[in-house]
């Protein structure tokens, strides 16, 4: 059996996601590269509000975000998903994460944060 680059890839599973299970996975790789396409959605005196969001899709880890905060970056993210002229990859995986932030929020939840390591080839 031969493994694939997506099979051993590190994965970040948020809860409150869209799958059956409320989670949603996404490789650590996009994460980080979606980081600067959140940044530029921002002018140069926002970039210190949406620092902590950045600090997260920068550096994924396992974590328990506060529903207050997963209120917070759900409307970061949202904004950034709707920049003009952002690619549709990138815009749809923002808008994912926005999602489930906001889910976790209405819930009063902590928006939960594991990452898991891919199959070793």
């Amino acid at each position: 059996m031969t493994t694939t680059t997506r099979d051993a890839a590190t994965h970040a599973v948020v809860s409150h996601g869209a799958d059956f299970f409320g989670e949603d996975r996404h490789t650590v790789k996009d994460l980080v590269s979606l980081a600067p396409y959140v940044s530029n959605a921002f002018s140069w005196a926002d970039r210190g509000k949406v620092a902590p969001l950045l600090q997260i899709l920068e550096n994924p880890s396992a974590q328990a975000i506060p529903a207050p905060t997963a209120e917070e970056f759900a409307a970061q993210l949202l904004k950034a998903s709707r920049t003009r002229g952002m690619k549709a990859r990138w815009s749809a995986l923002a808008r994912a994460l926005a999602d489930a932030a906001a889910r976790a929020a209405a819930d009063g939840e902590p928006w939960d944060w594991r990452i898991e390591a891919g199959a070793d080839a």
